[in-house]
């Protein structure tokens, strides 16, 4: 097949339409537990290892966006943690695999508990995601997990206890995405266009509208950027030290 730009937007748009009609029901009860979050000043964390971070950057800290989001992002071991820039950086000993890495990063933030978390991995089979889930269901937050259902029952889980991230969830989001995220084939052995970033963030996008949308039908002025000054600043002044 000739693969072009119309090619992708066609097929991206087919595959967002599936995404909404498959998952718009997970989509709502994940907007009802954000809510819910918001409204007993809680934060939704999001942990997401590679490409999978761009989700929490999609829809938070800018103009139009929800303010209690947190990015756990690894650098923070470094920047406010106790870890040395050529320990996390060791291509033999890679961080993000080491035991107790996930407690690392509970510890190392203000972590409330009525704070809820976001869990994102594509493939849902490797440690440092499993470990997260099972850390924050066992601190009595709820989970929140995003995942290709198509990759992750293809493959075999990389965690001491066999299980996958999506078994960790109490919400599940199928993203939707093929496995090995690719999502055209071309006339040679390759595939082209990966999509997990753009349907994890139309999931971001989905759920964060309808979390303002039923905190204003709850009566609570929704904690959202709109680029006044004074507001914006008297809201990130609110949630400081936690986002």
């Amino acid at each position: 097949m000739t693969v072009d730009a119309k090619v992708f937007l066609d097929k991206i748009q087919s595959l967002l339409d599936h995404l909404y009609e498959s998952q718009k029901d997970v989509i709502e009860e994940t907007a009802q537990l954000m809510a819910r979050c918001i409204e007993n000043d809680g934060v939704v964390h999001v942990f997401g290892s590679g490409h999978s971070v761009g989700l929490a950057i999609d829809i938070s800290l800018r103009e139009g966006s929800l303010v209690p989001v947190h990015i756990i992002e690894n650098a923070d071991a470094v920047i406010l943690g106790e870890f040395t820039l050529e320990e996390f950086t060791d291509k033999v000993n890679k961080f993000e695999r080491r035991q107790g890495v996930a407690q690392y990063f509970y510890n190392l933030y203000d972590i409330r508990e009525n704070d809820i978390f976001f869990v994102i991995s594509n493939s849902g089979i490797n440690g440092v995601g499993i470990d997260f889930a099972m850390l924050a269901k066992e601190n009595g937050h709820k989970v929140i997990v995003i995942t290709s259902m198509e990759h992750t029952l293809a493959e075999a889980s990389r965690h001491p206890s066999g299980k996958k991230l999506y078994m960790l969830g109490d919400v599940v989001i199928d993203n939707c995405g093929p496995h090995g995220d690719a999502l055209l084939p071309t006339n040679g052995i390759e595939k082209v266009s990966s999509v997990s970033s753009i349907c994890n963030n139309a999931v971001a996008q989905m759920a964060a509208v309808r979390t303002v949308e039923i905190l204003k039908e709850h009566g609570y002025n929704p904690p959202v950027l709109t680029g006044d000054e004074a507001h914006d600043r008297e809201l990130k002044e609110h949630y400081k030290g936690r986002i």
